[in-house]
């Protein structure tokens, strides 16, 4: 496996594995059993000791740009607003009114200086203070201080919001990445781009099932031979791990005019495209001139449902050197190009494999030395589901 070089170098390794007809590859064959995507226990406890432990990404920052923007998500634990304050930090607080745990945004996002429960109104500000008891002088005394919103750990960073999905926790972004993925993360500024276009699905499919269908590169030759089949070589992957994450360069074919004459000094980005898998449900991926960002989360009882959020990261409209009306143009049609690609290929596949899971005889599963992102997803979900479990024994 590829380690510690410069990119100009990791795509020269890419184009020498290409040469060769192979690819970096795990240490050995592992087993599996299809009741990890199946198993209503397993699935709790993945919500328990993983997202109610380590930090994952909710959203960009240029989705809640202005103060007082907000977004609800359902994570696996918890359903959140998540608001910027008016200090320019962000903020996320369970969406539940403390009175009688009415919801109390119900949209997807919006902009707005008080939240406010459509059961009794009572209101809170966006720093979740208990604002107003409605009727308070027949409520009752209570200590407002102690009744503000649930606050849940946030951080913005690189970019992204992140968040842990448990009151009781801290976020520590940086010290979950660690110094290389940290390190690589900077170097991109994504706080300097936007997102273009968010949009979320929920599927009947375990979020393991997803997440692993986008750190592979073995299947694309097969599912989708008339898109990405045409553009991205198959199971070719020049590969770093670094523990917890990793990230992989897959060349695209458009490098094979290399394959055959020595490409000396050029610079060889726009022939490939590389894979960050950002543990614990987050696949990243650098084109050629934009990011796009895919995120896996559990439902949060059902093990056989999961949604998967897509962003297109993009650089702006005045960075681009692009007029508007192209730009919009330009990335409208990326988007389209990808939401074919998941609903007409990745999804149908991906519901029949959750189906084909829940047989009772399905027997024991493989993945192969060649799907190595995907081995070490499994290795670093287990452990963390490991240590959870040990915690509490």
């Amino acid at each position: 496996m590829t380690t510690s070089l410069p990119r100009q170098d990791r795509i020269r390794r890419a184009l020498e594995l290409l040469r060769n007809e192979t690819t970096d590859k795990f240490e050995e064959i592992i087993a599996f059993e299809p009741d990890e995507f199946t198993d209503p226990v397993l699935a709790k406890e993945e919500r328990d000791y993983i997202f109610g432990r380590v930090p994952s990404i909710v959203a960009h920052s240029s989705e809640l740009a202005k103060a007082h923007d907000f977004m609800t998500v359902q994570m696996p634990r918890n359903n959140l607003i998540v608001v910027r304050q008016k200090d320019g930090s962000v903020r996320s607080f369970v969406n539940l009114c403390r009175h009688r745990g009415a919801m109390l945004e119900e949209r997807e996002k919006g902009r707005c200086r008080i939240f406010s429960c459509g059961y009794h109104r009572w209101s809170y500000d966006p720093d979740g203070k208990l604002r107003t008891i409605t009727r308070d002088s027949t409520f009752g005394d209570i200590d407002r201080s102690e009744h503000g919103l649930i606050e849940i750990p946030t951080e913005e960073r690189h970019g992204f919001i992140w968040v842990v999905d448990n009151a009781k926790a801290q976020i520590d972004v940086a010290d979950w990445l660690g110094p290389e993925i940290d390190g690589i993360l900077s170097e991109y500024r994504l706080e300097d781009s936007v997102c273009f276009r968010a949009a979320g699905f929920d599927e009947p499919t375990n979020w393991k099932i997803m997440q692993d269908a986008f750190l592979d590169g073995y299947h694309i030759q097969y599912a989708h031979p008339n898109t990405a089949g045409k553009i991205i070589h198959t199971n070719v992957m020049a590969f770093e791990d670094f523990g917890r994450h990793c990230r992989f360069i897959a060349p695209r074919k458009s490098i094979d005019r290399f394959l055959e004459e020595d490409p000396g000094d050029a610079n060889l980005d726009k022939y490939v495209t590389e894979t960050h898998f950002l543990l614990p449900n987050s696949t990243l991926l650098r084109q050629p001139d934009h990011f796009q960002l895919l995120t896996f989360r559990p439902h949060p009882s059902d093990p056989t449902k999961s949604r998967m959020e897509q962003r297109l990261i993009v650089p702006t409209v005045e960075n681009s050197g692009m007029p508007p009306e192209k730009w919009d143009r330009l990335w409208n049609k990326n988007w389209e190009i990808l939401l074919a690609v998941l609903h007409n290929e990745d999804f149908p596949l991906l519901r029949h494999s959750q189906v084909g899971m829940g047989s009772a005889d399905a027997g024991d599963m493989l993945l192969g030395r060649n799907e190595i992102a995907n081995q070490v997803f499994r290795r670093e979900t287990k452990k963390l589901v490991a240590q959870g479990r040990a915690d509490n024994s």
